[in-house]
């Protein structure tokens, strides 16, 4: 790329952040479905030539290169014993002889593209990592750690059940919502830590650019390929370990696993997605 193609792109990345930006807000003046025409219309003239179901991909989808080495990596996938370990715990039947099929519509099968979901009884956001947990503790059982291990297992499972299937996430038309979507909102555009960054700035100003070896991924479908195997990580991890470690990258503490931050930041960022197709689970450098 020419310095001048650079700086045009670096200018663009930058006015359309500022407008993507947002300002304070009262829930009743809140519109997602306006916040996600922009946001996806901003990927699509950044990466004019990424096909829209493609940003699943992350930096596959925007470097020849990277692409080439992920579809080798594909014929051995290194998720696949995370499927699979995935699916014995799903059967296997609770102390009460329930299993998780029980606490997820059609039986858990198919379903990834549905969560986050809003819960109007609890006025939450619901996460699939909060939801496998909540399915646990309703059958005495004990919650999996957020992070990875069993919990990254039993959701690589039930992402590959669903995948194809087109994001689809609601934020209705409820005070406590629209809230909670917000605040997802502003957890993305937030800078914390020691570095001062905050996720847009490399997810959505910095998409495609290198720091040092690793490409930046594009927000825009982000979350369908999760959980993922990191190659740094060398397993598998949840989208709660995905943003605990961005907030290490930036200096900044983690947040509790499964607080409403998290959840709520997942919210936003899959409603962004929404019309894209579930990918996970997936598999980064």
């Amino acid at each position: 790329m020419s310095p001048l193609a650079f700086a045009r792109r670096l200018a663009f990345a930058l006015v359309a952040a500022a407008a993507l930006a947002p300002a304070a807000k009262a829930a009743d003046a809140v519109d997602p479905a306006a916040d996600l025409k922009a946001f996806q219309a901003y990927f699509h003239a950044a990466f004019p030539k990424v096909p829209p179901a493609d940003f699943v991909n992350g930096p596959y989808s925007m470097n020849a290169d990277m692409r080439k080495q992920w579809q080798d990596i594909e014929q051995f996938p290194p998720y696949d014993f995370a499927v699979e370990n995935g699916k014995a715990l799903f059967a296997k039947p609770f102390k009460d002889g329930k299993t998780f099929a029980d606490c997820f519509p059609d039986k858990g099968v198919g379903i990834r593209q549905h969560y986050p979901q809003f819960d109007a009884k609890t006025g939450e956001v619901v996460t699939l990592e909060y939801a496998v947990n909540q399915c646990l503790a309703a059958h005495g059982e004990k919650p999996f750690n957020y992070l990875k291990d069993d919990m990254a297992a039993v959701t690589a499972y039930m992402a590959f059940t669903s995948r194809g299937k087109i994001f689809d996430i609601k934020v209705p038309d409820d005070p406590r919502a629209k809230e909670a979507y917000v605040r997802g909102e502003r957890a993305f555009y937030a800078r914390r830590g020691q570095l001062n960054f905050s996720c847009s700035t490399c997810h959505l100003q910095n998409a495609g650019k290198r720091i040092r070896a690793e490409v930046l991924a594009p927000a825009l479908g982000i979350m369908a390929a999760m959980p993922i195997y990191r190659s740094t990580w060398g397993g598998m991890g949840t989208v709660t370990r995905r943003f605990a470690t961005c907030f290490s990258q930036v200096r900044a503490t983690p947040l509790k696993p499964g607080g409403r931050t998290y959840r709520d930041l997942e919210y936003f960022l899959t409603y962004m997605g929404n019309g894209l197709p579930v990918a996970g689970p997936g598999a980064r450098p």
